[in-house]
């Protein structure tokens, strides 16, 4: 069996928040000729730049994470015991806040790990397909958060 990579869905209400929260800074800076106004640009197109990157790669024995091809972490998909939705704000390998939670065995150096799929469906039946004992369980029912179906 052949890799299959993922992108990271990117949720334009989570962009929203980050530049509400730069904002503040942003417009003061502007408005007093700060000279580290385009120190703050720059991280914003840094975190844009980031998110854009980062992929989910699928092989025939391992989870990988890629953040332009620069920041590799891998995970046995033996080791993975149950995927789950979230919505979860904790720092993650994700573009958005609609979540997929994957939990993993006792003993593993992470617990679990939050991703976000953009073909979610394709990639939890990948996951099954080349580790049936994982225990998938994914709703997506809609509910007062969901915007035009855009992501949290």
């Amino acid at each position: 069996m052949e890799k299959k990579v993922f992108r990271s869905r990117a949720s334009v209400l989570l962009m929203v928040f980050i530049l509400a929260i730069c904002s503040p800074p942003l417009i003061s800076m502007i408005r007093s000729g700060d000279s580290s106004l385009y120190g703050m640009v720059g991280v914003l197109a840094l975190i844009v730049f980031i998110f854009s990157g980062i992929r989910y790669v699928i092989t025939e024995k391992e989870l990988q994470f890629n953040t332009w091809g620069t920041c590799k972490v891998s995970f046995p998909l033996s080791k993975i015991v149950s995927v789950e939705r979230s919505y979860n704000p904790l720092s993650s390998p994700a573009a958005s806040l609609k979540r997929l939670s994957v939990r993993f065995k006792k003993g593993c150096k992470y617990p679990f790990v939050l991703i976000s799929p953009v073909r979610e469906q394709e990639f939890l039946e990948t996951l099954k397909e080349r580790n049936p004992d994982i225990y998938i369980r994914v709703d997506d029912k809609k509910g007062w958060w969901r915007i035009w179906d855009w992501d949290i």
